[in-house]
């Protein structure tokens, strides 16, 4: 084999790796965001959990941005609410999958699929992930506490 082929041959081979390398070492967002937004919970208002027992899609009117995302209400009442206690209302884990983070990873956390235990908002990738989840929310919430600080790095 010609040395020129060789080389073409070798670069085809890492330029993937090479590729991808610094988006695997980037940090993720400590909210999640869904690529090209930077609204947190898809648009949903998290006090709305707490208070109507349902999601409730926010309005631009009403935006606040904390741990550099954009979260939003559906009402100014809301918006105060958070705005009093942010840690209270803010999803766990920056809205990322509650199951994916008791397993050591990151993954979306979608709107639709969520619980509030003990106090906590809590978002699951999608429906089948939640029923696992279900089975045993205090056990996933207990590891994905001692995998979180670490999952962001």
């Amino acid at each position: 084999m010609k040395l020129r082929t060789a080389l073409t041959a070798l670069t085809l081979i890492t330029l993937p790796v090479s590729l991808s390398a610094p988006a695997a070492l980037a940090a993720k967002d400590p909210i999640y965001t869904d690529w090209g937004s930077n609204a947190a919970i898809q648009g949903y208002d998290p006090v709305a959990y707490f208070t109507q027992g349902e999601p409730v899609k926010g309005s631009k009117d009403f935006t606040t941005e904390y741990m550099g995302a954009d979260f939003r209400f559906v009402s100014q009442e809301n918006l105060d609410t958070f705005l009093a206690d942010p840690s209270a209302y803010a999803p766990q884990y920056g809205g990322y999958c509650a199951w994916a983070a008791a397993d050591g990873k990151t993954a979306k956390g979608n709107a639709k699929n969520w619980a509030i235990v003990d106090g906590k908002l809590y978002l699951n990738y999608n429906n089948s992930i939640q029923d696992k989840w279900d089975a045993d929310r205090e056990g996933f919430i207990t590891k994905a506490d001692m995998e979180w600080p670490d999952l962001l790095d």
